[in-house]
């Protein structure tokens, strides 16, 4: 059992809280995973510059060590680096070979993606959730069932460029899925299978898919019960396996589309109480895109 959420703003002036209506959600989701928590902010970003999200310890000199055109700052035990995109196979050829205890965690122009073992409000606190501007952004909390409470099997996975995925479920294929992907140059750095839906669903992104695309084709390839919920540079989507026996709930105003494993995920946001409040339907893709 794992509580999920998800937050996609339509009006702008809302991005200044974005971090502290995300992170009361992942909060409340505390009773479906004390265990570790994560989640993935889509803030402000530059073009041309790529954002590199790492994870670890003694972080204190790395940009320095890497020199160049880079910056970067420390949340708790993550690293957010800013750099050329031209730079950013240079700057993990160097992290794989001088600092190989380091985890990229996620990658993109406007991606940050924070994870951690302890209690939500803990993890939210650590990384200052609460202070962050965004646009979207997803979360999780987990309660391990099937692996070991480690950092690396916190959610969010992401295996693409501004790509992230949380998932409430289990799939039962993920083995065979992987040795599918990884000669398709997907990587992975976990046992998970939620990192193998994530990595499905970047193959398909690559391929020429659309996110909604991506989702719809997942329907057939993948086997298992699942509720998903994805974010990418724009798009913000949801989808529940055809017997959909994990809980879901979405509100949507002019404001904002929210997503919670239960009710009491979303019943602080703002306006809930005129929101269109409804369970999304098993097998069907709910996607929406900035403008």
């Amino acid at each position: 059992m794992c509580g999920i959420v998800g937050l996609f703003l339509k009006n702008s002036t809302l991005e200044p809280r974005f971090g502290e209506l995300l992170g009361e959600m992942l909060v409340v989701m505390t009773g479906r995973g004390p265990d570790s928590a994560g989640f993935a902010v889509y803030g402000s970003g530059e073009n041309g510059r790529i954002k590199l999200t790492v994870r670890g310890d003694d972080l204190d000199s790395i940009v320095a060590d890497l020199g160049g055109d880079i910056s970067g700052f420390i949340r708790d035990t993550h690293l957010v680096l800013t750099l050329p995109e031209r730079d950013e196979q240079r700057v993990r050829d160097w992290l794989a070979a001088s600092r190989p205890d380091l985890a990229v965690t996620g990658a993109g122009e406007r991606i940050e993606l924070y994870k951690e073992v302890g209690l939500p409000a803990d993890v939210a606190k650590r990384f200052g959730l609460a202070g962050m501007s965004g646009t979207h952004g997803i979360g999780h909390t987990r309660m391990a069932t099937e692996s070991a409470v480690t950092t690396a099997g916190a959610h969010p996975f992401s295996t693409g460029t501004d790509q992230c995925l949380v998932h409430n479920g289990s799939l039962s294929n993920h083995r065979s899925l992987r040795r599918m992907l990884e000669p398709k140059g997907i990587r992975f750095s976990t046992d998970n299978d939620s990192e193998v839906a994530a990595g499905y669903l970047s193959w398909k992104l690559q391929e020429g898919a659309t996110l909604a695309e991506a989702l719809e084709a997942s329907l057939d390839d993948l086997d298992g019960f699942f509720t998903f919920v994805v974010g990418t540079e724009s798009g913000f989507a949801v989808l529940r396996d055809p017997v959909s026996c994990k809980p879901a709930v979405m509100a949507e105003t002019d404001d904002y589309v929210a997503f919670g494993s239960e009710y009491r995920a979303l019943a602080g946001l703002p306006g809930i109480q005129n929101a269109r409040v409804f369970e999304p339907e098993p097998a069907r893709v709910y996607a929406w895109e900035r403008n």
